[in-house]
């Protein structure tokens, strides 16, 4: 897999839970939550994740909806965070995201570029979900649908192939 020193890969994913913490509609979902942040952690690729004190970021709430939940990582590149998307033990608890998760309206995920060694911040993470939502997909925020190479490699927008189910729209 090639690594891109300069670049990294932001990614910022959103949802609005079925139920809080404790209730058995969610049960699965956290209960798997420190499982599947290890297998991130370990991954190929893996930079950063977004967590508090308890190693995950259930707890961080961006909006004053206590149901709203934000994920957001960093990954060497979109091949490695694809990989980890798709193509790992986080899969199939994706796949079940109808069952944790409300429809969301919009995207509920975007990826952009940024400088190596920088870690994005929520409210970042969320203007690219509106830009997205606003101006569809930019080399400032996109998808696995319609990827863009870093800012320094030359390239236009590539359908990396998402399984349909799980395009980062609702």
């Amino acid at each position: 897999m090639h690594t891109n020193s300069v670049w990294h890969l932001a990614q910022i994913n959103v949802g609005r839970l079925t139920a809080p913490p404790g209730d058995p509609r969610t049960a699965d979902f956290f209960g798997a939550l420190d499982r599947i942040n290890a297998l991130a952690d370990a991954s190929p690729g893996f930079v950063w994740r977004l967590q508090d004190e308890s190693g995950n970021a259930t707890a961080i709430h961006p909006a004053a909806d206590p149901l709203f939940a934000v994920n957001m990582s960093v990954w060497e590149s979109a091949a490695a965070l694809f990989e980890f998307v798709y193509r790992s033990a986080h899969t199939p608890v994706m796949a079940r995201r109808r069952e944790f998760f409300q429809r969301f309206e919009g995207h509920y995920q975007a990826l952009w570029w940024v400088p190596a060694g920088y870690r994005p911040t929520v409210d970042e993470g969320l203007a690219r979900l509106w830009r997205l939502e606003k101006f569809g997909p930019t080399c400032d925020a996109f998808t696995f649908k319609s990827s863009f190479p870093p800012p320094d490699q030359p390239g236009t927008e590539v359908d990396m192939k998402p399984d349909p189910w799980c395009v980062g729209r609702a």
